[in-house]
């Protein structure tokens, strides 16, 4: 059940995962794990080889059974023990010759090729192909034939990085063994699917190359050589497209199928720790390479071996590079630790008389203390008189404005009386009463009442603006800036701010404004709206605001 999800869990990520930092760390925890256990996995191995052998035993020594068993073996040790591996080929060689099965005897034949090529034995491998008559090979064979050439050939040039000639020879060589191979292959073999793959990704061809890799990957169960194969492919063609975190990501499941296989020639691993050599994570590389070579010299494969060499050295130098700087460092944090720890006592020490000076201090800080307690209190009595003269100062303000308005109020009722004085003036006159109209009226004008209005306008507003002098801009800054009251020259206040004085002074009712203002309470109404509408800030806290203003 646990193998299962950890399969689930992988083959997830292999397919929908973006390929994140964060997801390949998490996978090469996997791989670190896998490999701790890998003694577990060839104890798997050796298991199963033991009972295979246990069975081969049972049957007649030359027989088909004997040869199906053999062959069994042979597999499980083809990339797990190369010398264990050829001793079951050569068995099984005689056993076809003794069963006189000349296709058995050449299929062996053609095993043997392809596994000394993979173990470096590049001129055995060729000796043998060249001593196969192709024309008596039956069809069955005739794909295997030429994949082995091409693996001759493909080998032989990987192993000769630094002569150019040799490899680019055998790379042609190889290549050409790839055309015949694609003639003669059954297009639905994993080996098709390969040389397709390979040949789409080598033309370029990412996308339709990826398609083959998934069908291969599809086919291919986690954690078998199949699938190691296959992934370390897919790494190759990604790397390629040059995804650089998805390639890495293939490269890790590849390794980890190594491992859970006990497969012993590899190259993931090795090729995985150069790539981490590269990024930086020299103790990763270092563990991989250390696997990676023990395990190449217990498959006893020259080729493997020697690639190993070089990297092995390198990320061997930049490893012991690092735990170097590591211990020089290390020598530089204990002696500062040290240096702390001498600077800690000294810093007690210190504390310490500085506490007993504290001591000292304390004393007289709290004498000082007891006078700043008997300075609060003195204070506070200040601060008693200060509220008391602010709320005398506050009350005479009240006193001022509600004289104002008891002012304007009477100002209002002596225009009030006016206007009686006026309508008496016109009954005299309906009523003929000349001579004692002419002793009532000689004095005064007949526009007396608007004259009266106007005075009564000037104390006010002179008044109100000797109370408060910025209510004006104070009011105007209440208004969009468009929208603010400009006042004619030598008018102190006009309607609508009158309005809002008596507003200021707390006479909120528009019937009373209307009253002291001697205008319609609708018309007070759509002052009041007029203005309102033109405030930068909120309707229903405009008059609030007013009446705030000092």
């Amino acid at each position: 059940m646990k193998k299962n999800c950890l399969l689930c869990f992988l083959l997830f990520f292999s397919c929908y995962s973006a390929f994140a930092g964060e997801s390949l760390d998490s996978l090469l925890n996997v791989l670190d794990k896998t490999i701790k256990e890998a003694d577990t996995y060839v104890q798997i191995k050796e298991n199963k080889l033991h009972e295979l052998k246990k069975e081969a035993r049972k049957t007649p020594p030359v027989s088909v059974e004997r040869y199906h068993l053999n062959n069994d073996i042979y597999l499980e040790y083809k990339a797990y023990s190369s010398d264990s591996a050829l001793h079951y080929l050569n068995e099984n060689m005689l056993l076809a010759r003794q069963l006189n099965d000349k296709e058995r005897e050449l299929k062996i034949q053609l095993e043997l090729s392809y596994l000394l090529s993979s173990i470096g034995m590049y001129m055995e491998a060729a000796d043998i192909l060249n001593s196969i008559d192709r024309q008596t090979l039956p069809s069955s064979l005739l794909g295997y034939y030429y994949t082995c050439y091409e693996h001759v050939y493909f080998e032989a040039g990987a192993a000769q990085p630094r002569y150019k000639m040799f490899a680019s020879r055998y790379a042609k060589l190889s290549h050409a063994y790839r055309d015949s191979m694609q003639v003669t292959l059954d297009p639905s073999s994993a080996t098709y699917l390969w040389l397709r793959e390979t040949q789409l990704r080598e033309a370029g061809k990412y996308d339709e190359a990826l398609e083959f890799s998934d069908r291969r990957l599809a086919e291919a169960s986690f954690g078998t050589p199949q699938y190691a194969l296959v992934a370390y492919q897919r790494f190759r063609l990604f790397e390629s497209m040059g995804k650089k975190d998805e390639h890495l990501y293939y490269l890790v499941l590849s390794a980890i199928s190594d491992v859970r296989s006990a497969i012993k020639e590899q190259s993931s691993l090795m090729v995985l720790a150069q790539e981490l050599n590269r990024k930086g994570d020299l103790k990763r590389a270092y563990d991989y390479i250390n696997f990676s070579w023990e395990i190449s010299q217990f498959y006893k494969t020259r080729l493997r071996s020697w690639m190993n060499i070089t990297p092995l050295s390198m990320i061997n130098g930049n490893y012991q590079d690092i735990i170097k700087q590591q211990n020089r460092e290390l020598l530089i944090y204990i002696t500062c630790v040290a240096l702390l720890a001498l600077l800690l006592v000294i810093a007690l020490i210190y504390i310490y008389r500085q506490m007993k000076a504290l001591s000292i201090a304390k004393k007289g800080l709290q004498e000082v203390n007891e006078r700043l307690f008997s300075l609060n209190e003195e204070l506070e009595e200040v601060n008693r008189h200060l509220r008391s003269t602010n709320l005398e100062l506050s009350e005479s303000n009240l006193i001022k404005e509600a004289y104002i308005a008891r002012f304007f109020k009477l100002c209002s009722v002596y225009v009030d009386r006016l206007q009686a004085y006026r309508k008496l003036v016109n009954k005299k006159l309906q009523r003929g009463q000349v001579a004692e109209l002419l002793k009532m009226t000689h004095p005064v004008s007949y526009d007396i009442v608007t004259v009266e209005v106007q005075e009564l306008y000037a104390n006010f507003d002179s008044a109100f603006l000797h109370l408060f002098p910025n209510f004006v801009e104070s009011l105007n800054a209440l208004l969009l800036p468009d929208e603010q009251i400009v006042l004619k020259p030598d008018e102190p206040l006009n309607t609508e701010l009158r309005i809002f004085a008596l507003i200021r002074l707390g006479i909120k009712d528009s019937s009373q404004i209307a009253e002291l203002l001697h205008y319609s309470v609708n018309t007070i109404y759509n002052y009041r709206s007029r203005v309102k509408t033109k405030a930068r800030v909120s309707r229903d806290d405009f008059e609030d605001l007013v009446a705030k203003i000092r």
